[in-house]
């Protein structure tokens, strides 16, 4: 069976394709950390108080400054504010 033209496009484009998939695996991942940050909380992106992305120096800045709280006597603590429980109580 000889190699026709029409064989070596189809090979060519069923490569291309598979490589073009694969490649948007690996691309995804990068750029979806910092696609959401840029969405706004009020359209599903990060909150506002939520502490930052592991990795970055404002990470560490954020565990050291919860660890010094941590071994802090909790006199000594500011008073943070504490969600009030929610009633399942259907009669109120």
């Amino acid at each position: 069976m000889p190699i026709s033209a029409r064989h070596i496009s189809m090979i060519a484009a069923a490569l291309l394709a598979g490589c073009a998939l694969g490649g948007c695996g690996t691309i995804n991942g990068t750029i979806a950390a910092g696609v959401s940050d840029a969405i706004p909380a009020w359209a599903g992106g990060v909150p506002a108080d939520a502490p930052p992305r592991p990795g970055t120096a404002a990470y560490d800045e954020f565990m050291k400054e919860r660890e010094r709280k941590r071994v802090m006597p909790a006199s000594e603590r500011g008073e943070e504010p504490k969600s009030t429980p929610v009633s399942l109580d259907p009669v109120r």
